[in-house]
């Protein structure tokens, strides 16, 4: 993590914006909405919205506010995800079963933290608020991460409502995606991770030199056209093509189609932030696991790109910003270069997630931010349509399990190189 002196009220000006996006992206939902866990793996909306304010609470007020005092002392029991340091947490499956505090009760809450947070900001002498705003900034990305997470989460939540509501009324946004093409990448001596000059989490540091051999990536996403031809040939149904705990997976959960689909009368549909839509060829394939998209790439004779493959490839290419739309769009057959990188599908590689060599967590509770899940996890590349503004970058490591399937995961295919 970098930092860069900042009067406090730009400090404040963006502790706002970013408080203020996570109530924007709740503010379509009702208080029963921001409820429901319906599955272990979603937390209510409502749980975001505290535990992002548990955080600054937890890692700036308590440690800095003069005559501290928590605003409820059993919210640091209920919003506390995994910081074993912090002390007990309660049981993540269950949080949907906390009907109090309400979603009036967290806005109380979030109120009564930022107040507290402007104060600061604005009190304390200037290098108090040097040696406070990195983890100022921390807390900023980490309620960006949440923010995608709320929208991912009340997806499914919706997607179990038989009457099929709607998270917006804009529609979905259409085309062609045009044939599949290949870019070249010669390989050699390349630097990997954070480069400075701006924040960064600390699983990407630190930069490193690693040698590829010469490959490949396709130019574009695999779209449901693509992913239909898989399955219409058999793609969930050859263990060949599987890995052996993927065949098991699908075996035993019964997969047939990515997560959101389902087949009627014939018709595959797809569940969408948007509604319920026929599925359209020309989209990315979008919430398919790492094991369905290893077998997809199997399948096409290809694999996936390691994530340092992805990353030089990507080093030349610009960020671009989430559009706003809610569901990944098709590519533009007419843009060069790689597209679809950033804004449509977090996108999985062949890389498990590991240090990077000579990596080192940061001391006390902040330390179990990234480094305690460096196992049995697989990294993802690029960002989604679920993606805060300005919280994407070429050096950034997402992680799932790879049987996830509710995150907005696609794939993007390679050739050629060593993969690892």
């Amino acid at each position: 993590m970098t930092s860069q002196v900042e009067h406090p009220s730009d400090v404040v000006c963006r502790y706002d914006v970013v408080r203020g996006d996570t109530e924007r992206l709740a503010a379509p939902l009702s208080p029963e909405d921001q409820t429901v866990q319906s599955m272990p793996d979603v937390s209510p909306t409502k749980w975001h919205r505290a535990h992002v304010t548990w955080f600054f609470e937890t890692f700036v007020l308590s440690e800095n506010e003069p005559d501290f005092a928590p605003f409820h002392d059993k919210y640091w029991f209920l919003f506390n995800s995994y910081y074993e340091a912090i002390g007990p947490r309660y049981s993540r499956p269950m949080r949907g079963v906390i009907t109090r505090p309400g979603a009036h009760d967290v806005a109380d809450y979030r109120r009564n933290v930022d107040d507290r947070m402007r104060d600061l900001i604005t009190t304390v002498d200037g290098g108090t608020l040097e040696k406070i705003r990195p983890i100022i900034e921390l807390g900023f990305h980490h309620e960006q991460q949440h923010q995608e997470l709320l929208l991912m989460d009340i997806k499914h939540v919706l997607s179990l409502n038989p009457i099929q509501p709607k998270y917006t009324d804009a529609p979905l946004v259409t085309g062609t995606a045009g044939r599949l093409g290949w870019q070249e990448y010669s390989g050699g001596f390349v630097e990997m991770g954070h480069a400075g000059g701006g924040f960064s989490f600390d699983n990407e540091l630190p930069r490193h030199r690693l040698w590829l051999e010469p490959y490949r990536l396709s130019d574009r996403l695999v779209t449901n056209g693509e992913w239909l031809e898989f399955m219409a040939d058999g793609g969930y149904q050859r263990p060949a093509l599987w890995l052996s705990d993927g065949w098991a997976k699908i075996t035993t959960e019964g997969w047939r189609a990515p997560f959101y689909w389902q087949e009627i009368d014939g018709v595959w549909l797809e569940h969408t932030m948007h509604g319920t839509h026929p599925v359209d060829p020309n989209l990315p394939v979008c919430h398919v696991s790492h094991y369905e998209a290893d077998a997809f790439a199997t399948w096409a004779g290809k694999r996936l790109p390691t994530e340092a493959e992805w990353e030089n490839a990507a080093a030349g290419e610009p960020v671009v910003e989430p559009s706003g739309d809610l569901h990944p769009k098709p590519a533009n057959p007419s843009a060069t270069g790689l597209k679809q990188l950033y804004g449509e599908c977090w996108q999985w590689t062949s890389s498990s997630y590991l240090p990077y060599p000579g990596f080192h967590p940061a001391a006390g509770a902040i330390g179990e931010y990234n480094g305690k899940f460096m196992s049995s996890q697989m990294v993802l590349r690029g960002s989604c349509a679920f993606t805060p503004k300005g919280h994407a970058r070429n050096s950034y490591r997402n992680f799932f399990p790879p049987g996830a399937r509710w995150p907005l995961t696609g794939l993007r295919l390679a050739d050629g190189g060593q993969p690892s």
